[in-house]
């Protein structure tokens, strides 16, 4: 008879998950907390993401029912970089979500000299609940490949809770063109394929109302592709 139990099973997924996201925090602890950094030596990227970011958001409010602009999230936030360069030429208040402490610091440092308002979480997405019915937008990039599957449906559900009427979010993620999930051991993360990333945003309970490729990067790097979605 084999003696393996469904607890036994179940701790080892814990175990695994447990590496998983472990791994990735030690990877990002030895990143230095600068732009090259973040973007992994690709910083000559960071200007023409930010201007296609900008012209997807643009694109969001001409929608007929569009967002407010008041208070916008930046989730997996690093040192602000999206929050400084993009988020506050739009919204008034920015909150920052980053698990790595050194990063968040350097963000706190650089927005100081700014007319940066907002809060500061230090804590994983996979562990981040908002407040309730307080974002208009809630900005997520380059950080669901640090979530499972089961973690990123999970954040997308307490998501929709931290969102005003009209709210949004979005996604803005590296997808595979393998139609397979792709692992990186470096940094203990996953890059999945357009049509599993639609359906973990389905499973969710969230619908696409507006999606857009990502123009003008190498054509060495992954696609990437920016999702505006909503509570169904």
């Amino acid at each position: 008879m084999d003696s393996t139990t469904k607890s036994d099973f179940d701790n080892e997924i814990d175990s695994k998950e447990s590496a998983f996201y472990l791994d990735a925090a030690k990877y990002w602890e030895q990143v230095p907390p600068t732009v090259d950094g973040m973007l992994g030596g690709l910083s000559s990227i960071s200007d023409i993401d930010l201007k296609g970011s900008q012209r997807f958001l643009n694109s969001i409010y001409q929608l007929d029912e569009c967002p407010g602009k008041e208070r916008a999230l930046d989730g997996g936030a690093g040192i602000g970089r999206i929050t400084q360069g993009f988020l506050m030429k739009n919204f008034p208040i920015v909150d920052l979500v980053e698990q790595d402490r050194h990063f968040l610091e350097e963000a706190k440092k650089s927005l100081k000299p700014t007319n940066h308002r907002g809060q500061f979480f230090n804590i994983g997405l996979q562990k981040f609940t908002p407040e309730t019915c307080v974002y208009d937008i809630m900005w997520v990039q380059w950080v669901l490949g640090h979530l499972t599957d089961e973690d990123l449906m999970s954040f997308l559900k307490r998501c929709k809770l931290g969102l005003k009427p009209r709210g949004l979010i979005v996604l803005k993620e590296n997808l595979t063109s393998s139609g397979e999930v792709e692992m990186d051991n470096t940094d203990s993360s996953v890059t999945r394929p357009h049509a599993l990333l639609v359906e973990l945003i389905k499973k969710a309970g969230l619908r696409i109302i507006k999606e857009q490729k990502q123009q003008r990067f190498p054509s060495d790097l992954y696609e990437v592709r920016m999702f505006a979605i909503q509570p169904v």
